[in-house]
């Protein structure tokens, strides 16, 4: 981009926290305003700009100080209104000498202050809130911005307000999976794709290597899984698989999750938002066991739709055992056309194009030039 076209071109500051929930839609926003000519900088904490290296490189990080009162002892949760403040004066400062065009919030304690700068200086402003219901920065929010973009619909709003349903944009990564030819099950390998976020995998290393053994020999001897766990379970997971004789690859992350879902017959995962959209972009059967941990039950919430299209099968965590476990994925991969319904069932309930949705209601929020 030229000097001059940049210098006109319009900024957008998207602020975000450091989780994959709220950085990959994020993220996805961030690739589609670049491509119709936008600047963009993310907004973001130290933490969260860890977590940012996704992120094309034409994106500007700006690192700007914030805090919540949910973690640390007495005298960090006394020094939160401090940190705040000081986040929102550096964000209005960062604003001051190059104004935006628009602030996208997507959650988390690290948006509080592009957002609150942004609603000081009167800049336009939305939020995106990627669960079926707002999480507690964009229930501060929702009634300080222009427009409330919505992943999951319907979402459990505040009184009064009125969301707009744009779907959780995803990145370009799993876009280029979009509806990849989905495998039924059969008798030959089989991929498992196991997920947990960082506070809710250890119920699946829990239950999910021994649903897995107790399946039939014939069925056991063509899986392959990939499994997700937290760094203190490897062991423990890694020798559950191998005391059942199952291939598995066991890590704490896996930087390649969009190919290997492509390529996966069944999910078993949490419910997070950004892996329900996921799914229904690249369209695979899944087990959905929601955290029964979150406040909110969000997660219930985002299984809504792909259970209600029967893309899913939905286990709470106080049923999810080996035993039950172990019956549902013997009825998927048992079944090739009942596999393949649910894949095309989940590309059903997708969104494949939310990205470009959120793009438009964010240029509908631009004043006249």
């Amino acid at each position: 981009m030229s000097t001059d076209r940049a210098a006109k071109a319009p900024l957008a500051v998207i602020a975000a926290g450091g989780t994959g929930g709220h950085m990959f839609p994020a993220q996805a926003l961030a690739e589609e305003l670049l491509r119709r000519g936008w600047r963009v900088v993310l907004s973001t904490d130290e933490r969260g700009a860890r977590y940012a290296g996704g992120f094309p490189p034409e994106v500007a990080r700006r690192v700007v100080p914030s805090a919540t009162f949910a973690r640390g002892g007495l005298a960090a949760k006394l020094m939160v209104p401090f940190r705040i403040i000081g986040g929102v004066v550096r964000a209005a400062l960062g604003m001051l000498f190059d104004r935006p065009a628009l602030v996208a919030g997507f959650g988390g304690y690290p948006s509080i202050p592009a957002l609150a700068a942004a609603w000081l200086l009167r800049v336009p402003r939305l939020i995106h809130e990627q669960n079926g219901v707002l999480g507690r920065v964009n229930q501060v929010f929702a009634r300080r911005v222009s427009s409330v973009a919505c992943g999951i619909w319907p979402t459990d709003l505040p009184r009064g307000i009125e969301g707009v349903h744009t779907g959780n944009p995803v990145r370009q990564t799993v876009r280029e999976r979009m509806a990849a030819p989905y495998i039924p099950p059969g008798d030959y390998p089989m991929s498992l794709v196991v997920m947990g976020g960082s506070q809710g995998a250890r119920i699946l290393s829990d239950v999910v290597p021994f649903a897995l053994a107790a399946l039939p020999d014939t069925m056991r001897q063509h899986l392959r899984v990939a499994h997700q766990a937290r760094p203190e379970d490897l062991e423990r997971v890694i020798a559950a698989y191998d005391a059942a004789g199952i291939p598995a690859e066991v890590a704490p992350f896996f930087d390649d999750i969009p190919r290997r879902l492509s390529e996966a017959q069944l999910v078993i995962t949490r419910s997070g938002a950004s892996t329900v959209a996921d799914l229904t972009v690249i369209g695979r059967p899944s087990v959905l066991v929601p955290l029964a941990a979150a406040i909110r039950d969000e997660q219930s919430a985002n299984a809504r739709g792909l259970v209600a299209a029967q893309a899913a099968v939905l286990i709470p965590e106080s049923q999810f055992t080996p035993e039950t476990l172990a019956e549902q994925v013997h009825a998927v991969l048992s079944n090739p056309e009942a596999a393949q319904r649910m894949a095309s069932a989940a590309l059903s309930a997708g969104l494949p194009d939310a990205a470009e949705r959120l793009a438009d209601l964010a240029e509908s929020l631009l004043a006249p030039r």
